[in-house]
């Protein structure tokens, strides 16, 4: 599973290609940051992407087939999509590679009190080992 910071640097790599800015902007949405869970980011970008993502879906589909994503974007200007395209890219800056979301399974909650709880164990066998 690729983290934030991947699919980021993928949208990026996606703007950096050749063609059409909306087409570009298009790929790097529907393929990488669609696909980013909110809480998979620093919490400093949380409200900017949660923005960023309302900014994109803010038209109604009007033509049959089109979605709200599609319908922002053909009703954007080159102009605006470069703008959209240079928010990704900040965004993409911001996050520290080294960036990994606490882990929400209930388990891992309990790697290290079950770890303390295996070695006080075994320091117990091995002093019961000791007095015979």
């Amino acid at each position: 599973m690729k983290t934030a910071w991947e699919k980021f640097q993928s949208a990026a790599v996606c703007l950096a290609r050749s063609g059409g800015i909306k087409e570009r902007l298009t790929d790097a949405y529907r393929n990488y940051l669609a696909l980013v869970a909110e809480e998979d980011l620093p919490k400093e970008l949380r409200d900017e992407f949660r923005a960023f993502g309302r900014a994109l879906t803010r038209e109604r589909p009007l033509l049959r087939g089109e979605d709200a994503f599609r319908a922002t974007i053909r009703k954007m200007s080159n102009e605006e999509a470069d703008q959209v395209a240079t928010t990704i890219v900040l965004m993409f800056a911001a996050i520290p590679r080294s960036y990994t979301p606490v882990l929400r399974s209930l388990n891992s909650a309990q790697i290290v009190p079950l770890y303390l709880a295996e070695t006080a164990e075994a320091q117990a066998r091995a002093s019961v080992a000791v007095a015979r």
